[in-house]
């Protein structure tokens, strides 16, 4: 218990690895590695109520555990390479910091478009400075928003840039309905149609082919030659796993960093993934290794990771979360539990109607998998009924299943 634990990535994940290592029982040494120059702070609210302009930083900032407060944080830090094999890691300064046991909790990064086209005007919502920057750029008077992607980040800025009051916002996707992928049809039909009661517009079934402008875009070209006029362009097109630093060590890097169902990395005991960059098999569902973008997933694997990586699995059963997740839109709000996008094939409404709040289950096998609830506070609570019962469903896969 006097070595060192080095935790790669500085955000949640990060966070409450470092929290967890304590509760864990671990009393020696913690360094938390991280690029961006801010401490922790909440993410789900910068492409809403940062943008809107009603939360501030102070707002956002985690405050660490007391039993944390001994953790040395390295901020404005990368780390450049791992040498799994020696214990040893490479930072952007040249240094090379020696560990007993490795936390990769260095998430994700925006996807960004490769069309031709100028650069400026274009934005991402990833960090606290993008969301400050695109703040300033959709509070133009006059402006008009193009949001390419119609996903879940997607349709939030585009409901914020309604509600700051620009003067069009159009949505761009290659899909047929926005938020499809993960929630199906049955919600997706109706999300589009309130988004558009309230001044979204919707292009569908289009790519994007390129920007026009000179010195910052103007207009986005799509797929079929048709021009969107834009003086500012949200590209919303999903992520890329920050995993380049440990290449070399002969892991499963193609989605994010594959683990066991111990969240342990190329079975190593000393080396555990955390957040959305692991890409784990949830025994709760089935054996397939999945990264799971989820509010709830740092802490619930923080926890798993911080116990297997100071005690060992021992007793231990695999790692099986209820993935949770909320996303606000306007005036109604979108929250879930479990996995819905296992559960595509058997879609049906539990509680409630389209029309208003309702309260939508999706089924795999004759299994309740997910609940997805869309509206106001009733609608929240029957979610969180069922929740209850999604807890107390058993494990589909027995331990030592996974082994």
């Amino acid at each position: 218990m006097s070595g060192r634990m080095i935790v790669a990535g500085a955000s949640l994940g990060g966070l409450r690895a470092a929290e967890q290592l304590r509760a864990a029982g671990w009393t020696g040494g913690i360094t938390v590695i991280g690029d961006e120059p801010h401490p922790p702070y909440n993410r789900p609210p910068l492409s809403k109520e940062v943008l809107a302009g009603k939360a501030s930083f102070d707002s956002l900032a985690f405050t660490p555990k007391a039993s944390a407060t001994d953790v040395e944080w390295r901020l404005s830090t990368r780390i450049v390479s791992a040498r799994l094999a020696d214990r040893r890691v490479e930072l952007d300064d040249g240094a090379v910091l020696a560990y007993d046991g490795l936390v990769v909790a260095t998430g994700m990064r925006p996807r960004r478009l490769r069309c031709p086209g100028p650069v400026a005007g274009r934005h991402t919502v990833r960090t606290i400075d993008d969301a400050q920057v695109l703040r300033g750029e959709l509070t133009r008077p006059g402006v008009r928003v193009v949001v390419v992607g119609a996903g879940f980040i997607g349709c939030e800025v585009a409901a914020t840039a309604v509600g700051l009051g620009a003067a069009e916002v159009t949505v761009v996707d290659p899909l047929p309905l926005p938020m499809v992928g993960p929630l199906g049809e049955l919600l997706a039909r109706e999300l589009r149609a309130r988004h558009e009661q309230r001044g979204v517009r919707f292009v569908l079934g289009a790519g994007v082919a390129g920007f026009e402008g000179g010195d910052r875009v103007t207009g986005v070209v799509l797929s079929d030659g048709s021009v969107l006029p834009a003086g500012v362009v949200v590209e919303s097109v999903g992520s890329v796993a920050n995993t380049e630093w440990l290449d070399g060590n002969g892991l499963d890097l193609i989605d994010g960093v594959l683990t066991d169902e111990h969240l342990r990395v190329g079975g190593r005991p000393d080396v555990v993934a955390v957040g959305d960059v692991a890409r784990f098999p949830n025994a709760r569902y089935d054996g397939v290794p999945r990264r799971v973008e989820h509010w709830s997933v740092p802490a619930d694997s923080a926890k798993h990771a911080a116990k297997v990586l100071v005690g060992g699995d021992t007793g231990l059963p695999p790692f099986a979360p209820l993935p949770t997740f909320w996303s606000d839109q306007h005036d109604f709000r979108l929250q879930s539990f479990g996995a819905p996008g296992l559960g595509l094939g058997d879609v049906r409404v539990l509680d409630g109607d389209l029309a208003g709040d309702v309260l939508v289950g999706y089924h795999r096998d004759g299994r309740l998998v997910g609940v997805v609830a869309l509206g106001g506070p009733s609608a929240a609570r029957a979610a969180a009924r069922y929740r209850a019962e999604l807890l107390k469903q058993p494990a589909l896969i027995p331990q030592g299943a996974l082994s």
